[in-house]
């Protein structure tokens, strides 16, 4: 059992920057971000690979967001960039134990607790 614990998140203001951590008690294959806003489904953000480093992002993300990981301390970090009111959304770190970087929720076996990140205007 892999456990995943996620800090970092807060209130800031738009255009601002926040950084996410997840450790994970284990190496895992590929480790990701999701996050869900109020009335809305989970939806994908970023994805690393542990071994080779190979990185996917959601297209609302990109350019602003980047995953990087410390394979030493086992720790995934997202760094978010030029935050818009739209981010704002329980954050999750999720872990598979297979290296292909998926982007639906379902693919991944374990889930941390979340950190909610909210973006004023």
């Amino acid at each position: 059992q892999v456990q995943l614990v996620e800090s970092g998140g807060g209130l800031v203001q738009a255009g601002g920057s926040l950084r996410l951590s997840c450790a994970a008690s284990g190496r895992m294959g590929c480790l990701g971000w999701f996050r869900q806003a109020p009335g809305k489904e989970r939806e994908f953000v970023a994805a690393i690979s542990w071994s080779v480093g190979s990185t996917s992002y959601a297209d609302s993300v990109k350019g602003r967001f980047t995953i990087s990981r410390d394979n030493a301390k086992n720790t995934v970090y997202l760094q978010m960039n030029s935050l818009k009111p739209e981010d704002t959304a329980v954050y999750y770190c999720a872990a598979r134990v297979g290296s292909i970087l998926y982007t639906q929720a379902g693919r991944y076996n374990y889930w941390g607790q979340g950190t909610q990140v909210t973006v004023s205007s």
